[in-house]
């Protein structure tokens, strides 16, 4: 990959109380990539997707994304914690689906939508709703804007905060664990729309435990244990001949 990376991470860390959830992560990607995380449950994936986004604070070392810190600014030599308002400014070219969906129970799903792009971007209604109906047509849910979310299946749930996160023009994607709530049958309608935003280009982080998406969509796979990068690589090349022992132990498991 060539220019600036999108993310850098260097020496990040994080610990909750005793536990030391991140060790000094190492990371960096770039634009147009997507980057697949895995490893073991406790690995500090999901961690470290929520520190890209300022939702954990990292304790120690740097991360910026495009070209920013995250969370923070330096003046005078030390760092500062942003506003909530700056934060939610700079997060708001993040877009992030989460396991749950998180999407608000009392609107309907065009309501879902707009709501960001017009509290916190200030875009007109119209122009947001405009915006919002074609990414509902994007991930096949066109005939539900008047529904709520209780009334959609699990997948079209998350294809709905997938088309949510959109709805605010993100330079990046962050996905954690976007199917593992999902039941078996549905997983596949979401990963589709997954696989279209990867073909068209955009920047992807997502932690996953679905190898065949890896495998398929991801430029780079990044394999995390213990809360630090162990190796990292094209998906041929890490998923069939992993370096480390650690990785291949790990494979072994996933890939029986």
């Amino acid at each position: 990959m060539t220019g600036e990376p999108l993310v850098r991470a260097e020496a990040v860390t994080k610990n909750f109380g005793h536990v030391r959830a991140l060790r000094g992560v190492d990371l960096e990607v770039y634009r147009g990539e997507v980057v697949c995380l895995i490893g073991p449950s406790g690995s500090g994936k999901s961690t470290f997707l929520r520190c890209v986004n300022h939702l954990e604070k990292v304790d120690s070392g740097r991360l910026t994304v495009d070209g920013e810190l995250v969370g923070y600014r330096r003046a005078r030599g030390k760092l500062y914690e942003l506003r909530e308002n700056e934060i939610c400014r700079r997060r708001a070219n993040i877009g992030m689906v989460f396991q749950n969906f998180n999407l608000f129970p009392h609107l309907t799903v065009l309501e879902n939508l707009i709501e960001a792009p017009i509290q916190v971007r200030r875009e007109p209604k119209a122009e947001a709703v405009e915006r919002a109906r074609s990414l509902l047509e994007r991930v096949g849910l066109s005939d539900k804007e008047r529904s709520h979310p209780a009334q959609l299946s699990g997948g079209q749930q998350q294809r709905v905060a997938i088309a949510r996160a959109l709805a605010m023009r993100p330079a990046l994607m962050l996905f954690d664990e976007p199917t593992s709530a999902l039941d078996p049958e549905l997983v596949g309608e979401v990963l589709e729309v997954m696989r279209g935003l990867a073909s068209d280009g955009m920047t992807m982080m997502v932690v996953t435990h679905e190898m065949g998406f890896a495998r398929e969509s991801a430029d780079r796979v990044v394999f995390m244990a213990d809360g630090v990068v162990v190796e990292s690589g094209p998906p041929d090349e890490l998923l069939r001949a992993p370096k480390h022992e650690r990785t291949r132990a790990f494979l072994s498991k996933v890939l029986a």
